[in-house]
């Protein structure tokens, strides 16, 4: 309701500014210029999010102080906390970074954007800066007219900083204008009440804009021809950065709990730090007044000073908050606690969501992470279609024991399960790589390939398993000696290749896992191999029916492709993600023909 009147109340109130004064025009005009500047410069810079940007954030975010320092540099070349918020919600609902290093981001890209504050107040309303933004503008629409995405990305970049700069000109050019006619220093209000009613007045003006840039250059620049007073300016300032968290939480509302939880962690050290401010608001004054004294700045400076508060209180913040970072943690978790999900439910996706199809490394990254939740709950699937738990699968202890010591096969329903905790998780994988809207131009399209492929072969292993299950039920507790024997060796042996293949996911040396593939597809050849001598002994001997013999010699069919596409997918899924080293990994990995050759030299030891 509240969103439907207020775009029609602004766009009366502008209408009545226009008629009312022509130099309102110029600087609303400014201001819009300013923020369509911001929206170049956001889409040149997400034109490098392809994989460059993602990679550096994913080595440089291991220690909180490289997380600071990361957030830092990335808002001052992007001059936008906003976008760097939301690439780290993204990277959150991808899986990619933990919450911690995520809150490091976010507080270095506050201390960040306050670099904008100072280039605007040190040199922007000095200089004739529209001088400037000509060329910036000519070059720029040039290179977005290329068909490159590097050269078009600059283009953007080059015009965004363009605009930027214009709307700073225009801005100021209107300020100036209107101080003839009016100041609107008359309307200025001092006492606590002046700061509560100014900061609040920051905020709404924020939340407008969506951009404490915007804000902040409208202050200096009205400050710089004195149009408000420096301690209402301040108040603005408090509301400026108390409104810039508006851009996190709307990101996060498309994230997942982790990247809701970043959001409000936002939301609290611009609270803190307000707070703070708007209480000792004036022995900060001295403070400031005492860091310009010491640096130089002019008693009347008034713009840099500004600028000088604006950094004390994103700094301010981060020194109180950073000590406490993991007290903040456990109190956002309570707060924003995991999502529950009852049996009965579809189990639901934990990395899909639209901030990580935002870009591609992320997107990729959340189908990767969202495909390896796919596999661990195929772990429970099949080891209860095996007949074994998910702890008998995993921990280290003898099978076949098991097996001989089981009363009964407890047979599961194991196509409701599917349904619940595998297919309603596939069918969101297909879902959100249309939604990424992946091209076979990215570089990221062959991993979405390998792990749409993955998918594919946990539910082709999975229904070969439904397939099996009357079979297994039968035999596995059958009075026929051979039958019991065969089927239990059937599914231990299944069993356990799930177990070695949770073991060489959890490999970090890449040469070893593409090893330990080759030796479980030859290991599994011979049982088969050996299974189907076994099966010729035995129809020979009579010991088995006809009938027994056609649904063992099916099932172990079935059982051959369950294997082979379990390790399909652990050849895409545990290995081919190490995407700098596939060319290597193929050329060590074992062809057929090697393969056939060991198995043959095999063969002729045993004999």
């Amino acid at each position: 309701m509240l969103r439907k009147i207020l775009l029609p109340t602004i766009f009366i109130l502008l209408s009545w500014g226009f008629w009312v004064s022509p130099d309102f025009k110029m600087i609303v005009a400014g201001i819009s210029i300013f923020l369509f500047g911001m929206l170049s410069l956001e889409d040149g810079f997400k034109s490098f999010t392809g994989g460059a940007l993602e990679k550096i954030l994913r080595n440089t975010t291991d220690k909180m102080w490289k997380s600071l320092l990361f957030g830092f540099t990335i808002c001052t070349l992007m001059q936008s906390s906003g976008l760097v918020s939301l690439i780290t919600i993204s990277f959150l609902g991808a899986g990619l970074i933990g919450l911690i290093e995520g809150i490091g981001i976010v507080f270095g890209a506050n201390i960040g954007t306050t670099t904008g504050a100072w280039l605007i107040a040190g040199f922007g309303l000095k200089i004739h800066i529209a001088a400037y933004a000509m060329p910036m503008l000519a070059f720029g629409v040039l290179l977005i007219f290329q068909k490159s995405k590097s050269l078009k990305g600059v283009g953007y970049i080059l015009t965004g900083l363009g605009f930027l700069l214009l709307g700073i000109h225009y801005m100021k050019e209107g300020f100036e204008t209107i101080s003839t006619h009016i100041s609107l220093t008359d309307y200025a209000m001092e006492g606590f009440s002046g700061i509560l009613v100014f900061a609040l007045i920051g905020v709404i003006v924020t939340v407008i804009m969506q951009s404490s840039h915007a804000t902040l250059l409208l202050l200096l620049t009205a400050l710089s021809v004195h149009q408000i007073t420096y301690e209402n300016a301040l108040a603005l300032t408090i509301g400026a950065n108390l409104g810039s968290t508006i851009t996190a939480v709307v990101g996060s509302l498309t994230s997942n709990v982790i990247g809701r939880r970043l959001a409000l962690s936002d939301v609290l050290f611009k609270i803190t730090a307000g707070c703070l401010f708007i209480v000792f608001l004036h022995p900060i004054i001295n403070i400031v007044d005492m860091i310009s004294s010491v640096s130089g700045i002019a008693e009347d400076n008034y713009t840099l000073k500004l600028a000088v508060f604006h950094s004390l209180f994103n700094i301010s913040g981060v020194i109180i908050m950073v000590p406490l970072i993991n007290h903040l943690v456990r109190w956002i978790t309570m707060i924003i606690p995991d999502r529950k999900i009852t049996k009965i439910s579809k189990i639901q996706p934990l990395y899909l969501n639209d901030a990580a199809a935002e870009f591609p490394d992320t997107a990729m990254e959340a189908v990767r992470n969202e495909t390896l939740h796919i596999w661990d709950n195929a772990i429970d699937i099949l080891s209860m279609a095996f007949g074994f738990t998910r702890e008998e699968a995993l921990q280290d202890n003898d099978l076949y024991k098991i097996a001989e010591a089981q009363k009964q096969f407890n047979a599961h329903d194991i196509e409701s399960i599917y349904e619940q905790n595998i297919r309603c998780l596939y069918e969101e994988v297909i879902l959100f790589i249309n939604k990424a809207g992946f091209s076979w131009e990215m570089d990221q399209s062959d991993d979405i390939h390998w792990l749409r492929e993955s998918n594919q072969n946990i539910t082709n292993a999975i229904n070969i398993s439904i397939l099996m299950q009357k079979n297994l039920a039968t035999y596995a507790m059958s009075s026929n000696r051979e039958m019991k024997e065969a089927y239990t060796k059937i599914r231990v042996e299944l069993t356990l290749l799930i177990r070695k293949l949770e073991t060489i996911r959890l490999e970090t040396d890449v040469d070893d896992t593409v090893f330990s593939l080759d030796y479980l597809n030859l290991l599994f050849e011979e049982h088969i191999s050996d299974m189907n001598r076994w099966l010729a002994v035995c129809i020979k001997n009579e010991s088995i029916t006809a009938v027994m013999a056609a649904s063992l010699m099916n099932d172990v069919s079935n059982a051959t492709n369950i294997h082979r596409n379990l390790v399909e997918m652990a050849e895409m899924l545990f290995v081919k993600h190490y995407h700098c080293m596939s060319d290597a990994e193929r050329s060590i990995q074992l062809n057929e023909d090697d393969l056939n050759e060991i198995k043959e030299q095999m063969r002729n030891n045993q004999d």
